[in-house]
């Protein structure tokens, strides 16, 4: 479990391909891997990644072939930069939301709007996750917990302030680059249960 608050900007040292439609990616992060050791689990970009080894400030996972699909992973390559978080521990303070780091899809940048002190970003969003986003919710978009700012059929838009454009990814995303987002988990257990309310269930 993660909370959407970056830790360290970190950047992809290489990938490579295993076999069977898997990658073994190689990530820096100093940070993150000060006190890192196998099988705790980083989020990168939102992704929730397994540690197979750590040497010097760099981490390695391995990435099944459904991740690589389902997420926007796939698509960096050496020296791309990526957002890193460890997994929370049970006694932080919970700075964001709960985020799991399982990727519901992959949205894209539409527009950018700065401000004076701001700077407004409009993303594309799936259809299928449409409805489990609302106004002034949460949602995480590239391992970010962010606040939605507005929200349409096909869209929504955050507002993004200096900090997180100086700190995380989302400072260089230019129109059209893919995204990972997560939306609240909460949203989707509200929906199974009225859905089995409705259908007449007890469970």
């Amino acid at each position: 479990m993660f909370t959407g608050i970056v830790e360290e900007l970190g950047e992809i040292v290489r990938t490579t391909d295993t076999g069977g439609d898997s990658a073994l990616v190689a990530v820096r992060g100093p940070l993150v891997t000060s006190d890192a050791r196998h099988g705790d689990s980083i989020a990168v970009n939102g992704v929730c990644l397994t540690v197979v080894d750590v040497s010097d400030g760099v981490f390695t996972a391995d990435v099944m072939g459904e991740t690589l699909r389902r997420t926007a992973l796939g698509a960096l390559r050496p020296g791309d930069p990526v957002n890193l978080e460890r997994a929370a521990a049970l006694n932080s303070r919970l700075g964001g939301h709960l985020v799991q780091g399982h990727v519901d899809g992959v949205g894209e940048v539409l527009s950018r709007e700065p401000a004076a002190q701001w700077e407004t970003v409009r993303f594309r969003l799936p259809a299928d996750l449409s409805r489990y986003v609302v106004e002034k919710g949460s949602i995480t978009v590239d391992g970010i917990s962010l606040t939605v700012a507005g929200v349409g059929d096909d869209w929504f838009s955050v507002g993004l302030i200096p900090t997180t454009l100086k700190l995380t990814t989302l400072g260089a995303r230019g129109v059209g680059d893919p995204v990972n987002l997560e939306v609240d988990v909460l949203a989707k257990y509200v929906e199974r249960l009225l859905g089995d309310r409705a259908a007449g269930g007890d469970r």
